[in-house]
């Protein structure tokens, strides 16, 4: 593993009782936080904040990668996408690179291309 990737170093939150935030479960918030990375525009967005080169930040989306293992994976609406950001995201020249409209519109470019072949008739 190179020096700029990530490793996790928390468990994730247990799917039992959990306290609640602003109304919601750490669960709920992660859940609709790591979703969210299915978006390439938000993406850019957190590169733009320079979100993507806080190191506190890019220990987070380590530990989310807990999303692509069971039984969270099951939770994901978006998993191809969520999951392939996620996995991206821990490479220090992606998240250098994100930043780039030209990056964002092929991802997203890619994702509509995607939908458009799934939903395809053989």
């Amino acid at each position: 593993m190179a020096s700029s990737d990530v490793q996790m170093t928390q468990d994730p939150p247990s799917l039992e009782a959990e306290p609640k935030y602003g109304g919601f479960t750490r669960f709920e918030i992660e859940l609709e936080f790591v979703q969210s990375l299915a978006n390439p525009f938000y993406l850019n967005h957190l590169a733009s904040l320079k979100l993507l080169t806080d190191p506190a930040f890019v220990a987070y989306l380590a530990y989310l990668q807990y999303w692509s293992r069971p039984p969270y994976i099951k939770y994901l609406n978006y998993p191809g996408p969520t999951l392939k950001h996620l996995e991206l995201l821990q490479e220090e020249r992606f998240r250098q690179e994100i930043i780039s409209p030209e990056l964002v519109q092929a991802l997203a470019a890619e994702g509509v291309k995607a939908s458009v072949e799934w939903h395809k008739e053989e």
